[in-house]
């Protein structure tokens, strides 16, 4: 079992313990049975002595008990946390472009549900670990007792162990199936959590979400985890029904067969009765410890990246500078996916300079996003090559490149860290742009923490500009920031805020549709079809659309 793998792999020494516990557990166990035999089946306690030993063995029994399931338990959370750190890591390391392909309901389904099953096999382990060892240490009382009988009992629960796998099979079965749809499930709940303004306007289309998406898939899950808990529910009940089989026929060899005394019939029942609640925990464990084996192959079967126990380190300010930054004959498959064909961006060239302003245009679709990644070394080009400052970007280097940027993006992520150049940014800098920025009456920074994101978007992207700007690095790349802004502080970001930022020596690439704001900028291209038709250079502020004498671009 995988679970097993992982923990031998990974904790063996801890491992090695608990079952040294565990057996020694069970050696207890089973001389309290032994005690119990010789004691009271064969004439009673003679004395407070045989009493204090009783005693005595009952009490090491408990703590023995407890401890080697504290262990075990310790042990599984442990490894659960440890799971979990490597899992969030190894996405962090994973480039955007493979994380995209995996999807990401199937990355949160791994992140939320497969982690919490596995944590659930592992609580449900410790019983397990604890009840198989007590079970095999009184099968050896057992056969010391009586090697016919045992020879007997063996086949009898052979045969249960046999039938209990089969029935095993089918909850294994039926709990992947339902692992396999949950993946779907996760993509419902971000339908419904994304698409609630869309869903609100559209009741139809909430409606048929609803319906035909969730309940499907949610009944679907439903049905395969209740075959699943019908079929262990006919193993648990068919163990337990065996288990009682198994006095009965002790007896059955011993008084008619007279294959033992019924004194060693007795102690053979009181034994299978003593293993009855371990063997109980054993297989009510198994559903659990089956969903979780379940859930680290579905873990295991990702395709992030290796794990790695350190981040990259982060690029020294005094290594964060650059004059010109070069795409040549850049270009970017997307490859076909569902039956779709693949889109192509490029071949792309063109040099940013420093200190420029530069808007990126074009409709949608043209590869003004792609662009953005590709120039910010988010994703690595199919062909062609960038150059720092005249020197080829090598894959080692793309973490300098990326040290170069801030950025805003269209689908941004708001965080509450507010970082400078080194560590935690400048209070007074910081404070100095939340005026300028028209939010020093809806959020304080504190503790180098941003006091509330419960904001309009067109707010919350001015906290993701503030951000940008603090970390205080050369080039701040912005996708339509300005559309969520009101006119007012729309002319306040092309006119005033850019300029600002210019002078302060940044190198700005905002992916903008302001005709009206086009002369603030530099250079403008302009995208088609993932081409770069156009390179030009407004000559008068203020202008609406593209100057007449654009140099164009062979495509």
């Amino acid at each position: 079992m995988s679970l097993v793998r992982l923990i031998i792999e990974r904790h063996r020494l801890a491992l090695i313990a608990s079952l040294l516990l565990s057996m020694a557990s069970a050696g207890f166990g089973v001389s309290v049975i032994a005690s119990i035999n010789d004691k009271l089946l064969k004439g009673g306690f003679s004395g407070g002595g045989s009493l204090a030993i009783f005693a005595g063995l009952l009490v090491l029994l408990f703590v023995l008990s407890t401890i080697s399931q504290l262990v075990m338990s310790r042990l599984g959370h442990n490894v659960v946390y440890g799971l979990r750190r490597i899992l969030v890591k190894r996405v962090l390391d994973t480039q955007i472009a493979q994380i995209e392909s995996i999807g990401a309901a199937r990355i949160l389904a791994s992140l939320s549900s497969d982690t919490s099953h596995i944590s659930s096999a592992f609580v449900s382990l410790p019983h397990a670990v604890y009840g198989a060892t007590v079970c095999l240490g009184s099968f050896g009382y057992l056969a010391y007792l009586s090697l016919p009988l045992f020879a007997a009992t063996v086949a009898w629960l052979g045969l249960t162990v046999v039938i209990a796998y089969r029935l095993l099979i089918g909850t294994q079965q039926s709990y992947e199936l339902a692992r396999e749809v949950e993946d779907e499930l996760v993509a419902d709940y971000q339908a419904v959590i994304e698409g609630r303004k869309e869903l609100t306007l559209n009741r139809e289309r909430a409606r048929m979400l609803y319906e035909q998406e969730f309940e499907l898939h949610a009944r679907s899950e439903r049905d395969h985890a209740q075959r699943g808990d019908r079929w262990n529910s006919i193993n648990d009940n068919f163990v337990t029904v065996m288990t009682l089989g198994a006095i009965g026929l002790s007896f059955y060899l011993a008084d008619t067969m007279g294959w033992a005394t019924t004194a060693t019939a007795a102690t053979y029942s009181l034994t299978i009765l003593f293993i009855g609640t371990p063997l109980a925990s054993v297989v009510s464990s198994v559903p659990a410890l089956i969903a979780g084996d379940v859930a680290l192959r579905k873990v295991e079967e990702l395709a992030l990246v290796p794990y790695a126990p350190d981040f990259a380190r982060d690029v020294p300010v005094h290594e964060r500078a650059f004059d010109q930054l070069e795409l040549r004959a850049v270009h970017y498959h997307y490859p076909a996916r569902d039956g779709e064909g693949g889109f192509e961006v490029g071949p792309l060239s063109w040099t940013l300079q420093r200190g420029e302003i530069v808007f990126v245009i074009g409709g949608n679709g043209s590869g003004k996003s792609t662009l953005a990644r590709l120039l910010t070394g988010l994703c690595e080009p199919t062909g062609g090559e960038l150059r720092l400052d005249g020197e080829r970007v090598e894959p080692a280097r793309y973490e300098s490149l990326r040290g170069l940027f801030s950025a805003v993006f269209s689908d941004f992520h708001l965080f509450k860290h507010v970082l400078g150049a080194e560590g935690a940014a400048d209070p007074e800098a910081a404070a100095a742009w939340l005026e300028r920025l028209g939010l020093r009456e809806k959020v304080a920074i504190a503790d180098g923490r941003l006091s509330d994101l419960r904001l309009s978007t067109g707010q919350r992207k001015r906290l993701a500009l503030l951000l940008g700007v603090l970390e205080d690095r050369p080039i701040l790349l912005l996708d339509e920031w300005a559309a969520d802004q009101d006119p007012t502080f729309r002319r306040i970001f092309y006119h005033e805020i850019l300029p600002q930022l210019k002078a302060a020596g940044r190198t700005i690439v905002a992916i903008t549709h302001d005709e009206a704001y086009f002369g603030v900028a530099d250079r403008i291209l302009k995208l088609d079809s993932g081409r770069l038709v156009e390179d030009s250079r407004p000559t008068a502020a203020g202008r609406l659309g593209l100057p007449e004498s654009a140099a164009v671009i062979p495509s």
